[in-house]
């Protein structure tokens, strides 16, 4: 069988004010993933990240139709979803016989519906995709028209127009197994955050936790899997070396739950002699000082944590899990060991007062973390929210556009509250951190930062008749 075909892998561009406000475009690590994955096994591929580049609906589908690939995959957030099928309906316009394949979170938790929005669709991929794409791929080489041994997908019969879903895929288990993600595809160059490259690196999945607000566990499993140090630090050189990219950022969702592995990293960088800066995320209550103080001294530079709310009782409605003192404890512990701290809270939670939204932005400003990150409580379909919600009727609408966390879409006059007054709130917390005298004096230049986010998530928005999406379309001049 020859398996030197195109597949064409797109990234859709992302509307979120706040991400572009940042400047913060990462490379598209779940696509690298894939292709890499591809290649392995001879597959020819091309990544096109319209996120990145900016061409719009019409180019990027030329574009497509230039390499003719049999098969074209298409990435999709909840908020980048009605975006992501116009690439895929354009491109089967133009490449009639080519399979085209949807996948990411929003297909994942509800396929069956993205499956109906368009007859161009032929299927969507649930949960992880490495192994998946392959089948799909080996399918369309072969000419093969049935994908019913496809495991992990919804699919349209092509005889009968039905909609069938396949045996749900196993985990992926030797996460070592997989090839490094296929970076070589992407303009390295060309992406930034606050001016400096940043590789991204997954060195585990899966969570262990049941937040109500997110659907990690339910995308990765509840099984904690992870790769060895030893492979963890083959990629890390990869990028230093072939790459020349220092500033490293882990985006596990639960990096330090196995403590001793995480030192392991730690010391397995310094055994190298690895100079690198690097980001890790973790819970409040999996941290203490000493390792702490080792991944400081192995390049952490940056620690995030996910609070989420300045009430205990909110938090316990969110099944966070977490205390206040847990919290505070950390963050302490952080700055001991060194280290820039961002922390992230969550306003408009089902349940909560305009007080405990208060409490929230107080105490936020108390732990006087380095940076911090607020959004209004989305229920992304697949959390246990999104269903709590629907059951009792809601959320205000289903424009997947406005799920961009800074937008409220619950029915928030029937929860006791104003949904104009959570969205000013949301302004406001940013405002009452960012603007104190003494944060400014001390982090400078994040000055220019929250002038142009505040412009951009919150000015703009307001010029451009609340979609923050006029001066994109119109200044650009990118096809909508």
């Amino acid at each position: 069988m020859n398996k030197n075909i195109d597949v064409v892998l797109i990234n859709p561009y992302d509307e979120n004010a706040l991400k572009n406000a940042l400047g913060f475009i990462t490379p598209p690590l779940n696509l690298m993933y894939l292709a890499s994955s591809l290649e392995k096994e001879s597959y020819n591929v091309k990544i096109v990240d319209d996120d990145l580049i900016q061409r719009g609906y019409d180019k990027v589908s030329k574009m497509v139709e230039k390499i003719n690939p049999q098969l074209v995959g298409v990435t999709a957030t909840t908020s980048t979803i009605k975006s992501a099928m116009k690439y895929v309906d354009l491109v089967k316009d133009i490449l009639p016989d080519s399979l085209t394949v949807l996948g990411g979170p929003h297909a994942t938790f509800m396929p069956l519906e993205t499956l109906k929005s368009s007859e161009n669709l032929d299927a969507v991929v649930m949960g992880e995709g490495e192994e998946t794409i392959v089948d799909l791929a080996n399918h369309s080489n072969s000419g093969k028209n049935d994908l019913e041994d496809v495991k992990g997908i919804v699919y349209r019969d092509i005889e009968s127009g039905n909609l069938k879903t396949t045996p749900k895929r196993p985990l992926i288990n030797d996460l070592d197994s997989l090839p490094f993600p296929a970076r070589h595809l992407v303009p390295f160059d060309s992406y930034g955050a606050f001016q400096e490259q940043t590789g991204g690196i997954i060195t585990s999945r899966g969570c262990v936790y049941s937040c109500n607000y997110c659907s990690s566990s339910l995308i990765m499993g509840k099984k904690f899997r992870s790769r060895s140090p030893e492979n963890v630090l083959d990629e890390i050189e990869e990028l230093t070396d072939k790459y020349n990219i220092n500033d490293i950022g882990f985006m596990d969702d639960t990096f330090m739950l196995n403590k001793r592995r995480a030192d392991d990293i730690a010391n397995e960088i310094k055994a190298r002699g690895i100079d690198i800066n690097f980001v890790a995320s973790s819970r409040v209550d999996r941290v203490d000082f000493d390792l702490l103080q080792n991944l400081k001294s192995s390049g952490l530079k940056t620690i995030y944590y996910g609070v989420e709310s300045g009430s205990q009782r909110i938090l316990d409605l969110m099944k966070k899990g977490i205390t206040l003192k847990q919290a505070e404890s950390a963050v302490k512990a952080a700055k001991n060991a060194g280290l820039d701290v961002l922390t992230s809270f969550i306003l408009g939670y089902p349940g909560e007062t305009e007080d405990d939204i208060n409490k929230t932005i107080d105490f936020s400003t108390k732990l006087d973390s380095d940076y911090c990150q607020y959004s209004i409580l989305t229920p992304f379909p697949g959390t246990p929210i999104y269903n709590e919600l629907m059951e009792k009727d809601l959320i205000d609408n289903e424009n997947w556009h406005d799920y961009t966390v800074l937008k409220s879409v619950l029915k928030y006059d029937e929860m006791g509250l104003n949904k104009k007054m959570v969205e000013r709130k949301l302004a406001t917390a940013y405002l009452k951190f960012y603007a104190r005298p003494k944060y400014l004096l001390n982090h400078r230049h994040m000055f220019k930062v929250m002038l142009k986010t505040v412009v951009r998530s919150f000015i703009l928005p307001k010029l451009t008749g609340g979609t923050g999406k006029g001066w994109y379309q119109n200044l650009d001049n990118k096809t909508e």
